[in-house]
């Protein structure tokens, strides 16, 4: 990597008996799917361009057990749930932030009822609350007038009932923006939950990302934002499928940001 970022671990705060702002939970697609990776480099560049004083858990970090409680496999599940809330709890995390909604939700609504109670935010309100505080600032540059369309993530959206928070970001890039068909509580999944992501569809006449890349593909976008690693591979996959890779790009809503601030 050409330019070096500033990432440092709790164990790194512990060793120096300092506790960071928040704990950013990668998760598992932000640490290895190659294209998550720049979703989450994006985001620690506008943490470290607001100086937030943020740490990883780095290899002590470990999946949040949302695929297997999805796929059923609630023993999985609590196992690596209790093993990450023990982790969190000896270095008594308070604040998380997340870039992945399946891991926001987790955190958020499962890992109370087994001893993780924490104040967890998707990274899109992080940024907007950075805002507010007049921490980071954001201007249009490149996305000045552009046609972007936001795919809202279900755990994000319906399951938790965050649809602003990345609207108003798209809006502060002087943006415009367009809302698909189905959008906000009617949105429609980009194909990946539940655990699909990790298997092959059921029998059908159409993929579910198809169908919703082609509501996007209705309003004309230039850019489709997302806010979640998952439903950004299932929207590419879809933007391919129509060959229109050249024309529509899919980011996530950190890069959009951290690409007008030229990060």
């Amino acid at each position: 990597m050409s330019e070096l970022l500033k990432v440092p671990t709790m164990a790194e705060f512990m060793a120096a008996g300092k506790q960071p702002e928040v704990l950013f939970w990668v998760g598992c697609a932000g640490s290895f799917d190659d294209r998550a990776k720049k979703i989450t480099k994006a985001f620690v560049k506008l943490l470290n361009n607001a100086n937030v004083e943020f740490a990883v858990l780095g290899t002590e970090e470990s999946c949040t057990g949302d695929p297997a409680k999805r796929a059923g496999n609630e023993f999985l599940f609590q196992m690596q749930a209790v093993t990450n809330i023990e982790v969190m709890n000896a270095y008594e995390i308070k604040k998380i932030v997340t870039a992945c909604p399946h891991c926001f939700n987790t955190l958020k609504n499962e890992y109370p009822g087994l001893g993780g109670n924490y104040e967890v935010m998707h990274h899109t309100q992080f940024l907007k609350s950075l805002l507010t505080e007049g921490r980071l600032t954001i201007e249009g540059g490149k996305y000045k007038g552009k046609r972007i369309t936001f795919h809202d993530p279900c755990y994000l959206g319906r399951a938790n009932d965050v649809y602003e928070a990345p609207r108003d970001l798209i809006r502060k890039l002087d943006a415009e923006l367009v809302e698909m068909k189905s959008c906000k509580s009617r949105g429609l999944c980009c194909g990946a939950g539940g655990a699909q992501m990790f298997k092959d569809a059921e029998p059908g006449d159409k993929e579910v990302n198809i169908e919703r890349t082609e509501q996007a593909l209705d309003v004309k976008p230039q850019i489709i934002a997302a806010g979640c690693p998952f439903c950004n591979t299932m929207m590419t996959d879809g933007v391919k499928n129509k060959e229109k890779e050249g024309e529509i790009e899919v980011m996530d809503i950190a890069e959009l940001i951290a690409n007008a601030q030229d990060l």
